[in-house]
């Protein structure tokens, strides 16, 4: 997953806004009890999002696929007053930890917990979304792409992250999680609804805006 010499990498983290003492908790707390702490933003990416989100100042967030919930709050810092960000995770085992870490953030009002499989409940969620993060099961990028892009609002955002897949995406022999994330991008650049762009930040971001 890194792509960068070490050293640069952390200069870019050095001069980059710290994170919260909420966050920074529990970037330490996922990377001492998660089996798979790396799936977890971090502090460079994480204040990506934040600042993506605060340029956008949405209204209505969805992200598909919450962990432990870093990526969910970094999100909400950019919400408008009023706002709300619906996050979507099949797994419940993390719950327990998000929900303590959304809460101690003092932004548990705005966020929507939600358990259970995405392509299920996305198409009942009657949002028009400004801001969409996908960072759920890779095979499912496609799918999830088709069921949000007509609750997208004009000039909204999907970003969607590891679609670099730590390089695996210009080796040879892709394995299905792999090619499922290259079809996705493939798709993303092919499709006249939005523009995009992809950006080598961390694990790779997507980024397109509808037109």
């Amino acid at each position: 997953m890194e792509f960068l010499p070490e050293e640069i990498s952390e200069y870019a983290e050095r001069f980059t806004g710290a994170e919260t003492e909420t966050l920074s908790k529990l970037n330490v707390q996922t990377w001492q009890q998660m089996i798979q702490p790396r799936m977890l933003s971090g502090h460079l990416q994480g204040r990506v999002l934040s600042m993506l989100s605060k340029m956008i100042k949405p209204k209505h967030i969805l992200e598909i696929g919450t962990f432990t919930g870093y990526s969910a709050l970094c999100l909400a810092e950019g919400l408008l007053d009023g706002g709300k960000i619906i996050t979507l995770d099949i797994n419940e085992e993390f719950e327990s930890i998000a929900r303590k870490y959304f809460s101690d953030s003092g932004m548990e009002d705005r966020i929507d917990l939600r358990i259970g499989n995405a392509l299920e409940i996305i198409p009942g969620l009657k949002q028009t979304f400004d801001l969409v993060f996908i960072d759920a099961d890779k095979e499912n990028y496609s799918n999830y792409f088709d069921l949000v892009i007509e609750k997208l609002a004009t000039g909204g955002i999907i970003i969607a992250d590891n679609v670099l897949w730590s390089g695996k995406v210009v080796q040879e022999n892709p394995d299905v999680e792999t090619k499922a994330l290259m079809d996705y991008v493939e798709k993303i650049h092919r499709d006249e609804r939005v523009e995009n762009v992809l950006l080598p930040i961390r694990d790779g971001l997507m980024i397109c805006r509808k037109i």
